[in-house]
C-alpha cells in the first residue's frame, strides 16, 4: 500500500533474532520484580521445592512461580488460566520466567500449597518499604470490602433460610396432593394416568428434599453462628449496601498508609460486619509499623465504643465519625445534636430554650446512659405544638401541632426542612388537578384581619398557616414567606 507505513512480512526471516532484553525498558517494573524475588530466601520463608528430588521429573523453581504470582497481582491478573496464556503472548511476561509457561494447575498448586509462605513474603514488602522510608509516617486509613465466595447462595443455610425452604417445600407438597385428589374424582384416562404418574414422582423428589433439608439443619444448629456452606464451608452470608443483594462469601480487610496508599496489613473475615475490626487491624499496623502510636481513620460503619477503648488503650488515636442511629429524628422529636450541653450546669438545653438537667444514671447493653429531661413540656396546653419552632430561611415558620384528645383523624403533617418546591413526582393525573384545585381554593379563601395587606401576603399566610387536607393528596407545597 502507498503512503502507508509497511509492517515486515511475516514469513521473513532474519539472520540475528531479536532478544527479547531489547523489548523491557530499564524503568520497567518486572526489572524491580526480578530483583526483588531474587533477594528472598524462599527456604526461610517457607517455600515448599527450593531443593529438587534427585529422581522424577524436573519442576519449575519457586521463584519462577512466585514472580509470575506477583506480576499477576501488580496487573489484576488473578486467574491462573489468565496467567497461562500471558505466558504466551505477553513481552513483560516471556521475559519475566525466562520464556517459560507453566500450566494453570502448576500455578494454582503454587498459590494453594504456600498460603503462608506468600504472607511472609508480604510481610517482607512493607519491611522493605519502612526501610526506604516509604511508612515513615505512622498514620493508616482501614476499610473493607465483600468479596463472593465460590459458595452458590442456595448451598447456604441459616436458621431463616431453612424456615422458608421448609414453608415452600410444604405448600408444594400440598398442591401436589390436591391435584392429586382432584384426579382421584376424574374418569381414568391415559392422559390422566400420565399426570398422576408425574405429580408422585414430584413427591418423591420433595420428601427427599424434605431429608436433606433436615439434614442441614442439624448441622446447622451444632454450627458455632448457626449458619453453614455446602461448597465452601469457611464462607458467611454477608449483607451489601444493595436491598436484598447479600451474598456468601469473605470480608476482607486492609489497613492502608495515608500517605503513599501502601498496603500496611490485610485480614480476611468471615464476619460481615465491620464493628469488631477497629482495635484488631490498628493493632496489626502498628506492630508492623514498629512504632508507640499510631493515627487510624475508619468511616461510620466501624464505630463501636468497645473497639474505640481497645485502640485508646493501645496508644492508638482513631478517628471516625459516629453514625445516626436513632429513628426519632424522621418520627418528629430532636435528635441529640440539636441539643446543647451546658458544662457548669451539666445539663442540656433544647432548642425551644428550656433546660434539661440530670436525672439519673442507667446501663444498657454494657453502656452507661445518663438520663436528662424537663417537665416544662408537660403543662402546654393541647393546642399548642409540642416541639419548638423550625424557621427556615424564607420559607415561614412551621411547627407540628399536638393531636386532639377527641378525634382519631391524625393531625396534618407539616413541610419539612428539606422540602423545597411544589413536586408531585409519582402522581397520577387527577390527583394533580385535585391538589392544584384545592391549593387555588385556599389561596383565594378571604382571611380575617387582612385588609391592608396585598393579595399575595394573604394567599402566602393562609398556605403557612392554615392546615390543609388538600396535602394529603399533594406529596409537597412549597410555603412562600409573606413579604
Amino acid at each position: 500500500m502507498k503512503r502507508f507505513i509497511d509492517g515486515a512480512d511475516r514469513g521473513q526471516g532474519t539472520l540475528f533474532p531479536e532478544c527479547v532484553e531489547d523489548w523491557i525498558g530499564e524503568d520497567n517494573l518486572v526489572r524491580v520484580l526480578d530483583v526483588l524475588v531474587d533477594g528472598l530466601d524462599l527456604a526461610e520463608l517457607g517455600f515448599g521445592g527450593v531443593d529438587p528430588e534427585a529422581t522424577g521429573r524436573p519442576s519449575y523453581h519457586p521463584s519462577m512461580l512466585l514472580k509470575l504470582y506477583i506480576y499477576g497481582y501488580l496487573n489484576q491478573v488473578q486467574s491462573s488460566r489468565r496467567l497461562e496464556r500471558e505466558a504466551g503472548r505477553n513481552v513483560e511476561v516471556m521475559w519475566l520466567p525466562g520464556r517459560l509457561a507453566p500450566d494453570h494447575k502448576t500455578i494454582a498448586d503454587f498459590r494453594k500449597d504456600n498460603g503462608l509462605a506468600l504472607r511472609k513474603v508480604c510481610a517482607r514488602l512493607v519491611e522493605l518499604c519502612r526501610e526506604m522510608g516509604l511508612l515513615a509516617t505512622a498514620s493508616v486509613a482501614i476499610d473493607g470490602s465483600k468479596f463472593k465466595a465460590v459458595n452458590n447462595r442456595d448451598k447456604n443455610f441459616t436458621r431463616a433460610k431453612v424456615e422458608r425452604r421448609r414453608a415452600q417445600l410444604e405448600e408444594s407438597v400440598a398442591r401436589y396432593l390436591s391435584q392429586l385428589d382432584t384426579a382421584d374424582r376424574q374418569e381414568p384416562t391415559e392422559a390422566l394416568a400420565a399426570k398422576v404418574t408425574r405429580l408422585t414422582e414430584k413427591l418423591t423428589k420433595l420428601k427427599a428434599e424434605m431429608g436433606k433439608l433436615a439434614v442441614y439443619e442439624k448441622q446447622m444448629l451444632a454450627s458455632p453462628d448457626q449458619q453453614i456452606s455446602l461448597t465452601d464451608p469457611d464462607s458467611r452470608s454477608m449483607a451489601t449496601s444493595g436491598r436484598g443483594s447479600g451474598i456468601v462469601g469473605y470480608n476482607v480487610q486492609v489497613a492502608v498508609d495515608t500517605k503513599h496508599h501502601l498496603i500496611v496489613t490485610h485480614e480476611v473475615t468471615n464476619s460481615g460486619s465491620h464493628r469488631a475490626q477497629p482495635a484488631n487491624m490498628a493493632k496489626q499496623a502498628k506492630a508492623v509499623l514498629k512504632t508507640e502510636t499510631l493515627d487510624a481513620v475508619a468511616d461510620r460503619g466501624y464505630f463501636s465504643s468497645p473497639e474505640i477503648l481497645g485502640c485508646h488503650e493501645a496508644g492508638i488515636t482513631v478517628t471516625l465519625p459516629k453514625p445516626m442511629t436513632s429513628g426519632a429524628k424522621s418520627e418528629g422529636p430532636f435528635g441529640k445534636q440539636d441539643f446543647a450541653y451546658l458544662r457548669e450546669e451539666d445539663a442540656y438545653r433544647c432548642p425551644a430554650g428550656e433546660q434539661l438537667p440530670y436525672r439519673f444514671t442507667s446501663e444498657e447493653d454494657g453502656k452507661r446512659l445518663r438520663r436528662n429531661w424537663t417537665t416544662a413540656c408537660q403543662a402546654w396546653p393541647e393546642t399548642e405544638p409540642v416541639l419548638a419552632s423550625h424557621r427556615l430561611p424564607g420559607k415561614g415558620v412551621f411547627t407540628r401541632p399536638r393531636p386532639e384528645a377527641d378525634t382519631e383523624q391524625p393531625p396534618h403533617r407539616p413541610p419539612r426542612a428539606r422540602d423545597e418546591g411544589f413536586s408531585l413526582a409519582g402522581a397520577g393525573p387527577l390527583r394533580r388537578a385535585a391538589s392544584f384545585a384545592a391549593i387555588a381554593r385556599l389561596s383565594a379563601r378571604p382571611l380575617a384581619g387582612s385588609s391592608g395587606r396585598s393579595r399575595s401576603a394573604a394567599r402566602s399566610s393562609s398556605l403557612a398557616s392554615a392546615s390543609l387536607p388538600a396535602c394529603r393528596t399533594a406529596a409537597r407545597i412549597r410555603i412562600a414567606r409573606p413579604h
